[in-house]
Parts: C-alpha cells; sequence; structure tokens
C-alpha cells in the first residue's frame, strides 16, 4: 500500500479520511482540490493541474484524496490501493453542512456559515444515480487494485484503528 486514492461522494470524509491514514502511515497526502481550486474561487488552468498532478503520480509513495472524474481513471492506473467511501448520499449531504464556516486544510477557502450552494447539493443529490455507476464500473475494471470499499463511517473508522495495529 504506497499508492491510495480515496474517492467517494462529497461530503463522505475523504479527506478525514485521508488525514488520518497519512497520519498512521506516514505516506505524502495531496488533496486534489487544493490543486485545482485557487483561494479566489476560481479554477487553475487545465495543462497546470494535470501537470501538478503528473508531477505526484511519479513518486514512490502518495495518497491522493478527490474525485475528478476527468482524471480519475489515471489516477486509478497509477495506484495500488483504492478506497471508496459509498455512503448514503444523506450522511454525505450532512458532512457537507457540518463543514461550513470551517477552516480546511483540503479546500483553500472557507465557506461562509450560512453558504449554500444549491447547484453543489443537487449535484450531490444525484450522485448515487449520476457519478456512483461510473465509479464502480472502473473499480470492476481493475480488479488488480486493493479495493476496500466502506459503506459506513464506522467501517472506516474501524478499519483505520486496524491499520494502527499493523
Amino acid at each position: 500500500m504506497n499508492r491510495i486514492i480515496v474517492i467517494g461522494c462529497p461530503g463522505s470524509g475523504k479527506s478525514t479520511f485521508s488525514k488520518a491514514l497519512h497520519k498512521t502511515a506516514g505516506i505524502p497526502l495531496y488533496h486534489l482540490d487544493m490543486m485545482y481550486w485557487n483561494e479566489d474561487r476560481t479554477t487553475v488552468q487545465r495543462d497546470l493541474f494535470l501537470r501538478k498532478l503528473n508531477e505526484i503520480l511519479e513518486q514512490e509513495r502518495w495518497i491522493i484524496d478527490g474525485n475528478y472524474e476527468s482524471t480519475m481513471e489515471m489516477r486509478i492506473e497509477k495506484s495500488d490501493t483504492i478506497f471508496f467511501l459509498d455512503y448514503p448520499v444523506e450522511v454525505c449531504i450532512e458532512g457537507i453542512m457540518s463543514r461550513r464556516g470551517k477552516e480546511r486544510s483540503d479546500m483553500p477557502w472557507v465557506e461562509k456559515p450560512d453558504e449554500i450552494d444549491e447547484e453543489f447539493l443537487e449535484w450531490v443529490r444525484n450522485y448515487n444515480v449520476e457519478s456512483r455507476p461510473k465509479v464502480l464500473e472502473l473499480l470492476a475494471k481493475n480488479e488488480d487494485k486493493e479495493i476496500i470499499i466502506f459503506h459506513s463511517r464506522e467501517e472506516a473508522k474501524e478499519y483505520l484503528k486496524n491499520v494502527i495495529s499493523v
């Protein structure tokens, strides 16, 4: 387990899980949101984003947290381990709402406590119908990888407890 990606619906806790895994395993951690977004909520140029990502993918060890469907296949190809946080949408929306107004190391800005991005929430509500099937299809094509799917936060926490004792 040297090249790890952590994927799942926004709000599932990818960054939280990744940080805990990083702390436990000592593997360098990279957040796609930090590479893709600027502090002013604009995006970096696509070629710059891809260049940064490719530099990371060439390293021997990494944890990359984030979805970004356009680069998921290339990240899966270079990974040896995939964690998929496959939680109910309600859990993810609860996660999104609970992080508003909090500074995060995985995002270059702080969402206002009363800020609600309805378009983003609608995308999250449709995740299981639109995005999840594509993720499952990619995972099915990559059965040679170690694929770990969690269906609850409790399963992920239990896994992390056991990693510490390995």
